[in-house]
């Protein structure tokens, strides 16, 4: 049996955690009541950027600028809060997971299973970003192109 701590003891999730599911599940109301829009989704992702800390607003400017110049096939959405990138069958491939939204020490570009990143039986899939530079742009753009090549 695990140990407990206090952030297990009430119900298992922290209150970060229990938000984000409450997003995910407003996101998935609306995508029944009116589907998912290219125009909403994108607005989405600006207003989700837009709530970020100045710190985290600038890697997610940065990192959507990369993404949609890089593939334009990607359609922007939110998911569980976080601005994410689908491919045209509606999977996620990428999402940008920003430190401040679960107190991390850094922000994430997170590959889905949709992703194309299979390099032999082990391969990252989760990339840790502390600052922007001309080497982090290329990286992410490479990693974008294979993704979904």
């Amino acid at each position: 049996m695990p140990a407990k701590n206090s952030q297990t003891e009430s119900d298992g999730f922290s209150a970060e955690e229990r938000a984000a599911m409450k997003e995910r599940a407003a996101e998935l109301r609306a995508e029944g009541k009116q589907g998912a829009k290219k125009a909403d989704g994108l607005q989405a992702v600006l207003d989700s950027i837009a709530k970020m800390a100045p710190e985290d607003r600038a890697l997610a400017e940065r990192v959507h600028v990369a993404v949609t110049a890089t593939a334009p096939e990607l359609l922007p959405k939110t998911w569980y809060g976080m601005p994410a990138y689908t491919n045209p069958d509606g999977k996620v491939l990428v999402a940008f997971k920003n430190s401040g939204k679960f107190n991390t020490r850094y922000s994430t570009l997170e590959f889905q299973d949709a992703a194309k990143l299979d390099d032999g039986d082990v391969w990252p899939v989760s990339y840790a970003i502390q600052k922007w530079s001309p080497a982090v742009e290329q990286k992410v753009i490479e990693l974008v192109k294979t993704a979904v090549s």
